[in-house]
C-alpha cells in the first residue's frame, strides 16, 4: 500500500450512486441512490438476486463505470468525475479488482500478468508475486498461459493479479465461484489477511458461507439497499 493505513478509517465511500441505462425508449435504473462506507481493515459482502445492481455497483466503485449521480471516494480522494486516464492511474495504485472475466491478459504467462500489473501500479516486487502464488497454491503454474489453466486456477491467478500491488481497496466478484471448498477457504483466509493489513474489501457473492465470513453484509434489490 502507498501509506501506512490506520484500521477503521473510511477507505472506500460511495455516496448516493445512481446509474441509468437506456435501450431505445426504455430506461433501466440499475442503482437508485446506493451509499456505503468500507473502513480500512473491513470486509463487506454485497448480496442480492441477479439483476439487483451488484455488478453495476462494483463497476462504479472501481471507476470502470461513471455513476450518473453521486460520487466514489478512495481514501478521501475523489474517483468519480475524473478523466479516464486519472481514474486508471488511481485504480492502478490503490484498487485491486477480481471480476469473473477479464482479469488476465491472454498473451502473458501468469508471472507476466502479475509483473505487468505491478509495473502499472507500485513497481516490480518479485518476492510478493512468488508469495502470492505460493499462498494460492499455483506457483507451479507461474509460466502457464491463461488458456492452459483450469477455471479454479484462473480464478486464483486473477486474485494474485488483483493483490499484486497490495491495494488499499479490493473489489471481488464471486472470488470462490470456481473453487472447491478447501481451496475457497484458503482464498478467504488470504482475503482476511489482506484486511488485517488494512485493506478495505468488497465481495459480491451468492454464497452464504462466503457472506458469513464478512464483517457485515449489504443486500441489494432492484438497485436499492435493503435494511
Amino acid at each position: 500500500m502507498d501509506l501506512v493505513i490506520e484500521r477503521g478509517i473510511p477507505m472506500l465511500e460511495a455516496k448516493e450512486l445512481y446509474r441509468f441505462f437506456h435501450a431505445g425508449d426504455t430506461e433501466t435504473v440499475a442503482l437508485r441512490g446506493v451509499s456505503l462506507t468500507v473502513a480500512a481493515g473491513e470486509i463487506i459482502a454485497v448480496t442480492g438476486p441477479s439483476g439487483s445492481g451488484k455488478s453495476t455497483l462494483l463497476g462504479c466503485l472501481a471507476g470502470l463505470d461513471e455513476p450518473d449521480a453521486g460520487m466514489v471516494l478512495i481514501g478521501g480522494e475523489r474517483l468519480s468525475r475524473r478523466s479516464p486516464q486519472e481514474r486508471a492511474q488511481l485504480r492502478a495504485r490503490q484498487i485491486g479488482m477480481l471480476f469473473q472475466q477479464g482479469n488476465l491478459w491472454d498473451h502473458l504467462t501468469i508471472a507476466g500478468n502479475i509483473a505487468t500489473a505491478q509495473r502499472f501500479g507500485n513497481g516490480a516486487d518479485t518476492a510478493r508475486a512468488a508469495a502470492l502464488l505460493d499462498q494460492l497454491g499455483i506457483r507451479h503454474r507461474a509460466d502457464a498461459y491463461p488458456s492452459e489453466l483450469s477455471g479454479g486456477e484462473a480464478s486464483r491467478a486473477g486474485l494474485a493479479v488483483a493483490l499484486a500491488n497490495e491495494p488499499d481497496v479490493l473489489l471481488a466478484d464471486e472470488p470462490t465461484g470456481e473453487l472447491d471448498s478447501i481451496t475457497a477457504a484458503g482464498v478467504l483466509d488470504l482475503l482476511e489477511e489482506q484486511a488485517a493489513n488494512g485493506a478495505a474489501i468488497v465481495i459480491v457473492t451468492h454464497t452464504d458461507s462466503v457472506a458469513d465470513r464478512a464483517d457485515r453484509q449489504i443486500r441489494l434489490r432492484d438497485g436499492l439497499t435493503e435494511s
